[in-house]
């Protein structure tokens, strides 16, 4: 790739200004699918820490199934009215298949054995099957899930798209409505995606966020 343009740098800045936590969405628009299948791809390229990605992704179209969502989620307008509604879900649990599912596709993509990264697999082994994070593995894990909501959330403005990320949920209902109560994972957060109603109010609010000079220091 090449240095970032001025023009791209301004777009990152500008998208990033335009975004909020979208409240009414208009229930009659849609995400355009190569739109969607943009963002999908966000979701897959997020980092993750030893490149685990111990999370999985839901959309959600389904009308009826927002619908019986909705009361488990503060009874918020957003669940029925976006377009493209986003459960993303943690791993409950991270043990020796996980590293070895890992292991086995990093040398399948780079051509290589899969001893030849047995040092590798030790490290994630030492750290998070046997170490200390071991005891909050689900913490760990609700970790990494959080920065594929910020890749997903950057990427959609950065097309135009609005979302609003919703902690406001309860997990287990929607892992019981969602069937995932016997599954390896676990509702962790929720994010809303579509195009934002002229009725809302929120979109011409200042953007409140302390300055540069209060939040980043240089050494």
């Amino acid at each position: 790739m090449s240095i970032p343009t001025t023009e791209i740098r301004t777009a990152i800045g500008e998208a990033l200004q335009w975004r909020y936590a979208t409240k009414v969405f208009d229930a009659n628009r849609s995400i355009e699918s190569t739109t969607w299948a943009t963002l999908e791809d966000s979701l897959v390229q997020s980092p993750s820490s030893y490149g685990l990605q111990p999370w999985k992704f839901l959309v959600i179209t389904n009308k009826a199934l927002m619908a019986e969502l909705r009361p488990h989620s503060w009874n918020q307008s957003q669940i029925t009215d976006c377009s493209h509604l986003l459960v993303m879900l943690a791993e409950r649990t991270i043990g020796t298949a996980e590293a070895d599912r890992l292991i086995d596709c990093m040398a399948a993509t780079r051509g290589v054995e899969p001893e030849s990264l047995a040092f590798y697999r030790g490290m994630i082994e030492k750290d998070l099957i046997k170490g200390p994070r071991s005891q909050s593995i689900g913490q760990w894990a609700s970790n990494q899930v959080y920065i594929a909501l910020g890749t997903f959330m950057v990427a959609a403005a950065l097309l135009g798209v609005d979302t609003c990320p919703i902690e406001g949920f309860s997990p287990a209902e929607y892992d019981r409505i969602l069937n995932l109560e016997a599954s390896p994972y676990r509702s962790c957060v929720v994010c809303a995606a579509g195009y934002r109603d002229d009725s809302d109010k929120y979109a011409s609010l200042a953007k409140v966020r302390y300055t540069a000079t209060e939040l980043i220091e240089h050494l």
